[in-house]
């Protein structure tokens, strides 16, 4: 019998542990090599463990929900054993072992496979006094998954089963009567979150944060974007958004000022001869910010290209940990979502970041006459320990007046 060790993969240097998400093989069951066996997910992506041959799962050692690092050791796999749960079966959990290993983890077995509740499921509907029967199941062959529970008991139709518990409990607890139609959830934070909420927290407490306004006419730009946007897609195969504008005009404003594309190491400043820009994007995950590695070398289509790929990977969970690492400036637009001003707070270890906001028209006066033009406003917060306001004005400035002229990225003013 050949038995091969299923081993959590290697993790970036940043990330110390990682949480079992699913498992979407059981014990018994017939993999073949590189099939996903379950999802691993770390503070910044979720990461897919493919099976190393062929074989079938014999021992299940981490379950679901578990903490685990890299090289550790969670299933084992038989090359040479036979299936003895066809794909979708549940198999009862076999005995308790003698030793010190873990034994495996598997559903119960019920009379029907829409019955089947996940482990952690299976734990909020008993601590809700509710059964499977009562939740309809949206997993893998009907299985019954926590978000479902959640569903179930956040919705109006879980007040029925409050009101079916004994009389007495409701006569010795009245207070809690009328609280039954007012119900809240409790859900853990996924490690992208809680890792998004520390980085926060991080910034705030040793960065010296300060933030500066401008306006910017966005007219020359959206005139420009108009003139080409046809020929551009024809000849690139990618829309022209304006977010490669921005890009651009940061480049051209780190080159200006090498202070606020620098970080701080302890008492020094480091200054960065590179440009990686980091561009956040929204994830069903929470917040996530890939990174455009030299993006001073890009071109405008090269740029729109990577964001478009950037925002498909984000929504389909396939952004890498290489992706997510690094980056010495970010730019954030909470404009698609339409944000009018906002205060961003810097990603360490960077010293700045760009916060873009929604374009409107608006009154402003030029040459003494009133005039309406799409106006933006831009936030730049930087670390205040080693950007001074001087700097950190210019640099916005300098932004400011590439997008307003354009031609001063092609000539480098």
């Amino acid at each position: 019998m050949a038995q091969i060790e299923v081993v959590v993969p290697q993790l970036s240097e940043s990330v110390a542990e990682a949480t079992l998400l699913q498992w979407h093989k059981k014990v018994g069951e017939k993999v073949s090599r590189d099939e996903n066996l379950i999802d691993i997910e770390t503070d910044k992506v979720v990461l897919e463990l493919p099976a190393p041959a062929d074989g079938v799962i014999t021992q299940v050692i981490a379950a679901d929900g578990a903490t685990v690092v890299a090289g550790q050791v969670i299933a084992i796999l038989d090359t040479d054993a036979t299936a003895q749960v066809e794909p979708g079966e549940v198999k009862a959990a076999p005995a308790p072992q003698a030793g010190n290993e873990p034994t495996p983890v598997a559903a119960p077995e019920l009379a029907n496979k829409g019955d089947v509740a996940m482990p952690a499921a299976a734990k909020l509907l008993a601590d809700n006094n509710l059964s499977t029967s009562q939740v309809t199941g949206t997993g893998k062959d009907g299985r019954v998954t926590k978000g479902d529970v959640l569903g179930a008991l956040s919705a109006p139709a879980a007040a029925p089963a409050a009101a079916a518990k004994p009389a007495l409990a409701q006569v010795a607890a009245p207070a809690k009567a009328g609280l039954e139609s007012r119900p809240e959830q409790r859900v853990p934070m996924s490690r992208l979150r809680a890792r998004v909420a520390e980085r926060l927290v991080q910034s705030q407490s040793t960065n010296a944060i300060l933030t500066t306004f401008n306006e910017v006419n966005m007219q020359p730009v959206i005139d420009l974007r108009n003139k080409y946007k046809d020929k551009f897609e024809k000849e690139h195969g990618v829309k022209l958004g304006f977010m490669s504008f921005f890009v651009k005009a940061v480049v051209h404003a780190l080159k200006k000022y090498p202070i606020v594309n620098a970080s701080v190491d302890g008492n020094d400043i480091v200054y960065h001869g590179y440009f990686d820009i980091g561009v956040a994007v929204g994830s069903p995950r929470g917040l996530v910010v890939p990174i455009l590695r030299d993006a001073d070398q890009m071109s405008i289509a090269d740029i729109e290209k990577k964001i478009g790929e950037f925002g498909q990977k984000a929504k389909d969970g396939k952004l890498s940990i290489e992706e997510l690492s690094g980056g010495t400036f970010t730019v954030s637009n909470g404009g698609t979502f339409g944000s009018m001003l906002s205060t961003p707070i810097i990603n360490p270890p960077q010293s700045a970041i760009l916060g873009i906001h929604a374009t409107k028209e608006r009154a402003v006066v030029e040459n003494g006459q009133v005039v309406v033009r799409p106006i933006n406003y831009f936030a730049l917060s930087y670390d205040h320990r080693i950007i001074d306001g001087r700097e950190a004005v210019l640099s916005l400035v300098a932004i400011k007046e590439a997008l307003e002229d354009p031609a001063r990225l092609l000539l480098d003013l």
